[in-house]
């Protein structure tokens, strides 16, 4: 008689998500400091302290821990366009909170920041494609859709509604921007927000007083 041999199978470790978020973190920095092309996997896991193997186990290799830092990004900025798009708050009130909840987002990841712009900007890296632009023009389109309410609501000026969203926008990207590059310079969150009050202050009508 035959003896059948059973194969045992043992479950995978459960994911942990403090080692996935080490990586990832690392990865941040050193892909922002190196680039892409120049960040060698054994660099990558020694930032995070872990060895190859483990790297591997949760992202499958050096592309696949890119990506995965793009989409944990890319879902973040949407959820945060998501959020503001069911916002019923007075048009001038939501835009100072966005503003200051992607200031605050990009205070947090500027690692990610950096790499984009280097990405975006720079020479060539070998990256693998992710097409983080949509969000960018889904920014543009939300606050563009606020400045249209506000005019038609006449709490705003009439005018281009495009024109009002770069008149908003810009004073954040001039901040990041310094940021980045002169942080010792850089305006504060406080000083962003005074910025954008004196935008307002242009572009609001003036509400009259009935007796």
């Amino acid at each position: 008689m035959k003896s059948s041999s059973v194969q045992q199978t043992w479950p995978e470790p459960p994911l942990d998500q403090s080692v996935r978020q080490r990586l990832l973190a690392g990865a941040a920095r050193l892909f922002a400091r190196k680039g892409y092309a120049a960040a060698s996997v054994r660099e990558l896991v020694a930032a995070a302290g872990v060895t190859k193997p483990v790297l591997y186990y949760y992202f499958g290799s050096k592309e696949g821990l890119y990506l995965a830092l793009m989409r944990s990004a890319s879902d973040r900025f949407q959820a945060v366009l998501d959020e503001f798009s069911a916002d019923r708050r007075p048009v001038w009130e939501r835009i100072q909170s966005l503003v200051d909840t992607l200031f605050s987002m990009f205070l947090e990841e500027m690692d990610v920041a950096r790499l984009l712009f280097a990405v975006y900007y720079g020479p060539p890296q070998g990256v693998p494609d992710f097409d983080f632009k949509a969000h960018h023009l889904g920014l543009v389109e939300l606050v563009r859709d606020m400045m249209k309410e506000g005019i038609e609501k006449r709490d705003l000026k009439p005018a281009d509604p495009l024109e009002l969203t770069w008149a908003v926008l810009g004073p954040m990207h001039l901040t990041m921007h310094m940021y980045m590059s002169h942080p010792e310079k850089a305006p504060d969150r406080q000083s962003l927000s005074r910025a954008l009050n004196l935008v307002y202050r242009g572009l609001a009508v003036e509400k009259q007083c009935r007796g």
